[in-house]
């Protein structure tokens, strides 16, 4: 039996299923399952803690990494003879926030360089549309980049987490996101889908704690340590959420005359990229 700590629900989606589940990925740190239309890690401490993971608190998966076949019976998923079984609920939420002191995250030149490098890849007008609000920079964004977390993505998704954090809706573009998660890969569709929901890295919700503090005068060490240890996940996922969330501000601050409502819920209730 291995014990793990989990999101509640990727605990609840697992009590909902039965059966085998197919492997997506496999690496020595992190696996990734198709459970129905999402797609749920097991990560090791040494993984990046995405918010659709089981988090077991070996250094690396061991003989884990190699599994043959997944299942998941009476809640509980079986890799290979291991059974993974959710012992600690943990909280993957982002944490809230007042939009009306917004203003821009400061950058040491370090992440700063990263951030532009990043911001660089993406195609001229998606950050200036996604700072509008235009749900026209979805197409520009959504599935652009290689690997398992496109960059494109990675950028929505830090956008998309902040305007959850300030209550603010952006229906247009989150239709739009909803609309398109079949562009992208499962992963990555499964932390949009996260970010749509609020559900985020510790590292994010690190920044987006730090905020109210900086925005006081009086906490701006502790925000510049969580940009740091956010910029430093994964080869530019971290970069690409900082840059989502800092064109999210751009484009919160861009509406302050217009009253902010509660965001709606635009996935279904079951909770659709790797760091």
């Amino acid at each position: 039996m291995v014990p793990a700590a989990a999101p509640a629900r990727v605990r609840d989606r697992l009590a909902a299923a039965s059966g085998p589940v197919p492997v997506v990925h496999r690496g020595l740190h992190a696996l990734y399952l198709r459970l129905d239309d999402l797609c749920v890690g097991v990560t090791a401490a040494g993984a990046t803690s995405v918010p659709c993971a089981l988090r077991v608190a070996s250094p690396d998966l061991g003989p884990l990494a190699a599994v043959r076949s997944a299942r998941v019976a009476d809640g509980v998923l079986h890799l290979d003879d291991s059974a993974v079984v959710v012992r600690r609920l943990v909280d993957v939420s982002v944490p809230r926030l007042d939009p009306a002191p917004l203003r821009q995250v400061p950058l040491a030149r370090g992440a700063a360089d990263v951030v532009g490098a990043v911001a660089a890849e993406l195609p001229a007008p998606a950050l200036r549309l996604l700072a509008a609000g235009d749900p026209a920079a979805v197409l520009l964004l959504v599935g652009r980049g290689s690997g398992l977390t496109p960059l494109g993505d990675d950028v929505l998704a830090g956008w998309l987490a902040l305007h959850r954090a300030s209550g603010a809706a952006a229906p247009a573009v989150e239709d739009a996101v909803v609309r398109h998660l079949g562009r992208t890969t499962l992963l990555s569709a499964t932390l949009l889908d996260c970010a749509l929901r609020g559900e985020v890295l510790p590292q994010y919700a690190a920044v987006v704690r730090a905020l109210p503090g900086h925005l006081a005068g009086t906490g701006r060490p502790a925000l510049q340590a969580a940009v740091t240890d956010l910029v430093r996940v994964g080869h530019t996922s971290g970069a690409g959420l900082l840059l989502g969330l800092r064109t999210a501000i751009d484009h919160l601050t861009n509406q302050h005359t217009s009253p902010l409502t509660s965001p709606r819920s635009l996935v279904p209730s079951h909770g659709g990229h790797a760091a």
